[in-house]
């Protein structure tokens, strides 16, 4: 049993004084007034905030390493390790559209590196299925339609969670309804399809848009677009970019005045130089560098990001006036929810997993707990 005490409280939903965390087997016991705590095994945090871990659904790289380029459990492991220091105790490695070898690489690895490490909730697979009309950074020649082989091996991958981001105007609304029959958690992105084409996407059963405003059809008078579809509504989940170079700070603001604030997911969309990586690296034989904060091919394409999971809270925060129980959500209950994991993450409860996040008064990362293990080691 270890007893966290002498920090605010910030349950997923509140904020609580004068309370400590009771930890035990890696989840926790209970949450107790600070005059009730067991006194065996007491970790003074010394003031700060203790909140849920941090959860990103879109990781492609940090620490120097890119998933694409090392699709394996070990690449994986690092990875986690990089961001965990930033305060994410679960993450969805990232793969962007590659060839199919490499895909199979990479739902094999993660399937493995889940047993190497609990931040690893399953894959996320942007693309192939995309438009070449948004396709970003995305190389042109790996992208394709999607098969019957393609829907077997999505299905049968068994790593966790599956997120699979696809254009809705390249890809039938009835594959995306036996996708989304056997769990796979569907997200529209890198598109130029219509609001009425993204529409019938949700309907088969989307989940989410990936990166909102990035890459795909905007609003116009008459055609409200992917961007509409997406503000407009209820339920879908959105992937928010906040870095200041992604995405307007004013229309974050427009975004979440827009929509339910329990359906925003913050990500980070990170590559190898974030974490503490170094500034340039090849994605598919193409240099990619940090320059003023951002990472862009040769031609000026944004190629991901160097953003961290704190990072993103704090410009929710300090940039767009976001409320901080709605930032410190969108970074942890949120993506619970969407990966369906909301009886087990994104909150400090009785009976959650013990994956925590300690912040200074700045929400700058003090140390980070998986399933209650405070050593930095991803697992």
């Amino acid at each position: 049993m270890t007893v966290l005490s002498g920090a605010r409280i910030f349950d997923g939903e509140h904020f609580l004084d004068d309370h400590a965390v009771v930890v035990e087997g890696g989840r926790i016991a209970a949450i107790v007034p600070h005059a009730e705590r067991p006194h065996d095994d007491v970790r003074d945090l010394g003031g700060g905030l203790l909140v849920p871990g941090f959860i990103d659904v879109q990781v492609n790289g940090g620490g120097g390493v890119l998933f694409n380029a090392d699709p394996t459990p070990e690449g994986i492991a690092r990875i986690a390790t990089a961001h965990r220091g930033h305060g994410t105790v679960g993450l969805l490695p990232t793969l962007v559209t590659d060839t199919p070898q490499v895909t199979a690489a990479a739902i094999a690895a993660t399937r493995e590196a889940r047993h190497l490490t609990a931040a690893t909730l399953g894959i996320h697979l942007e693309g192939p299925f995309l438009d070449p009309k948004r396709k970003g950074a995305h190389e042109l020649r790996y992208i394709r339609d999607l098969g019957p082989g393609d829907l077997t091996t999505i299905v049968e991958a068994n790593c966790g969670a599956v997120m699979l981001t696809l254009a809705p105007n390249r890809v039938r609304a009835e594959s995306i309804a036996e996708l989304a029959r056997h769990g796979v958690l569907i997200s529209l992105g890198h598109s130029d399809a219509s609001y009425a084409e993204a529409c019938a996407a949700v309907k088969a059963g989307a989940r989410a848009f990936t990166h909102l405003f990035n890459a795909m059809s905007a609003p116009a008078g008459r055609e409200p677009g992917m961007v509409g579809a997406a503000l407009d509504l209820t339920d879908p989940f959105v992937g928010i970019i906040a870095d200041g170079h992604h995405v307007h700070e004013a229309n974050l603001r427009i975004a979440f005045a827009a929509k339910r604030h329990d359906r925003f997911m913050l990500i980070t969309d990170a590559m190898p130089p974030a974490a503490d990586g170094p500034d340039q690296f090849d994605l598919q034989g193409r240099r990619v560098t940090r320059l003023e904060g951002c990472l862009r091919l040769e031609d000026g394409t944004l190629a991901g990001s160097v953003l961290t999971m704190d990072e993103a809270v704090r410009y929710a925060v300090n940039v767009t006036r976001l409320d901080l129980a709605d930032a410190l959500a969108m970074a942890s209950r949120v993506p619970a929810t969407f990966l369906r994991r909301e009886t087990e993450l994104g909150r400090i409860a009785p009976g959650y997993l013990a994956s925590l996040v300690h912040l200074d008064d700045d929400l700058r990362v003090l140390e980070t707990w998986i399933e209650g293990q405070p050593a930095a080691d991803g697992s």
